[in-house]
């Protein structure tokens, strides 16, 4: 049966991407490409083009250069965020420009591509573009496993939503134990590459002089006992994620073939001649503090650059202590069997007045051994075997905490309760706390809290 000219139309809108270009030579080689894979491009040549064009139809992905006669493609990454979030868009920037790559990333690019256009990585960036995740998420794709009602923990929500739909290099921070991987889990299963490999690999656990071979693989007869070729982490998550842990870990001499991997897109396993493309999104965290480690020379700050993008930091869960009880029924519902144990009113307590050094970690391994420790239905507190204060005598709370640390996070519970209460209205919440609108600034400010 023919098509109507309805029909063709609404499956052009649906498949039509802009290409934004100053160089007509540039212009060309994308529009054959993206015609070969079944796409119709729209080709402009500068900012104003570019706006008037956005207006006019909806498009699917925007390619856009990062140099223009009137403007730079920030300006239409700016624009496309604040008219059209709906689309994704990418920038193409000059070969080893890294800065001009994170400010795009940073801005709400997709991703970029780096001139020379290589085909092969722009096939892949507009494949991933297409299967951009929408509102709709499959069932096995929610967030339930970030148990707690919290606002810090509703912000990590809203921030895994929004990273879900960007390729940026992602850093999570937090202490031992907060769920740094777990974010990571969430992140890639909703995103774009959901349905590819999530390669999760523990930096500090791999020896320094197998970890070329590791990450990128190598060729048969490439070192004594290579008698095959292997692939390595980087092609193993192709089309995937690969989530660095513990990448403060990493030997200086490691980190600059990781910096290089992550600007070209290419790798070169050990033994071979010629590099190979990779299209892998890069999540990486570790618990210590990565800007101390570069300030100390420990870190490359070229690589830092590249991997803190965006941050998303996990609260420690002493910093969200209402989130206790519903990780508790859940974490026992899961461990405890049918029907599941329950904490005596004298346990809660101690479990709340605690301080979990270990966060999430500590707590499910506290509530595995007393559920094997227990002698009838309820935990008591003495089942818990929780660390009491150095010197004996009841914990207060504070555990292995600094004063400092202790009243920072009594400060910020404080300040979070009232701004809850108040719906987000800091003017009410200073008002609440008896304290003026600028000291409550101030605090926030001092606490780190968005």
């Amino acid at each position: 049966m023919p098509t109507t000219r309805s029909e063709r139309r609404s499956r052009e809108e649906l498949n039509r991407v802009l290409v934004v270009d100053d160089e007509a030579d540039i212009r060309e080689l994308i529009d054959l490409t993206l015609a070969r894979m079944g796409l119709l491009a729209e080709c402009v040549g500068s900012v104003a083009e570019a706006r008037a064009a956005l207006d006019a139809h909806s498009f699917q992905l925007c390619l856009t250069d990062m140099r223009l006669p009137d403007g730079v493609g920030l300006d239409i990454v700016r624009y496309i965020g604040e008219r059209h979030a709906q689309t994704p868009v990418a920038v193409i920037t000059a070969f080893g420009s890294a800065e001009n790559a994170v400010a795009a990333l940073k801005a709400g690019a997709f991703d970029y591509l780096a001139k020379p256009v290589g085909l092969e990585q722009l096939r892949a960036l507009v494949k991933s573009a297409l299967r951009l995740p929408g509102e709709q998420q499959e069932e096995g794709d929610n967030l339930s496993g970030l148990t707690g009602d919290s606002p810090a923990m509703a912000q990590v929500r809203l921030m895994i939503e929004k990273l879900a739909r960007s390729q940026a290099p992602i850093y999570i921070s937090g202490e031992s134990g907060s769920g740094k991987e777990l974010a990571a889990r969430l992140i890639h299963a909703r995103s774009n590459r959901g349905g590819a490999a999530f390669v999760p690999v523990n930096c500090g656990a791999i020896p320094e002089n197998l970890m070329e071979s590791e990450f990128f693989g190598y060729r048969k007869g490439a070192f004594t006992g290579a008698d095959s070729e292997r692939d390595g982490f980087f092609q193993a998550a192709t089309g995937g994620t690969l989530f660095l842990d513990e990448v403060a870990d990493l030997p200086l001499a490691m980190q600059v073939k990781l910096l290089r991997a992550i600007q070209e897109k290419r790798v070169r396993k050990v033994g071979a001649v010629t590099e190979e493309p990779v299209d892998v999104r890069i999540i990486c965290a570790t618990h210590r503090n990565l800007r101390d480690c570069v300030d100390k020379g420990a870190f490359r700050q070229d690589l830092y650059y590249r991997l803190n993008v965006i941050e998303l930091h996990m609260p420690p869960l002493r910093e969200r202590v209402e989130d206790i009880v519903p990780l508790v029924d859940s974490i026992l519902a899961r461990i405890g069997g049918e029907p599941p144990p329950r904490l005596s009113p004298a346990a809660l307590k101690a479990m709340q007045m605690y301080a979990f050094p270990g966060n999430v970690r500590e707590l499910e391994n506290i509530l595995e051994r007393a559920t094997a420790l227990r002698s009838g239905d309820l935990i008591e507190a003495g089942d818990l075997h929780l660390e009491p204060e150095e010197g004996g005598g009841e914990t207060l709370g504070r555990g292995s905490e600094t004063l400092d640390d202790y009243l920072n996070r009594l400060e910020r519970q404080a300040i979070l309760e009232a701004i809850q209460k108040t719906d987000g209205n800091r003017t009410a919440a200073a008002r609440l706390l008896g304290i003026t609108f600028r000291s409550l600034r101030y605090r926030l400010e001092r606490l780190g809290i968005e």
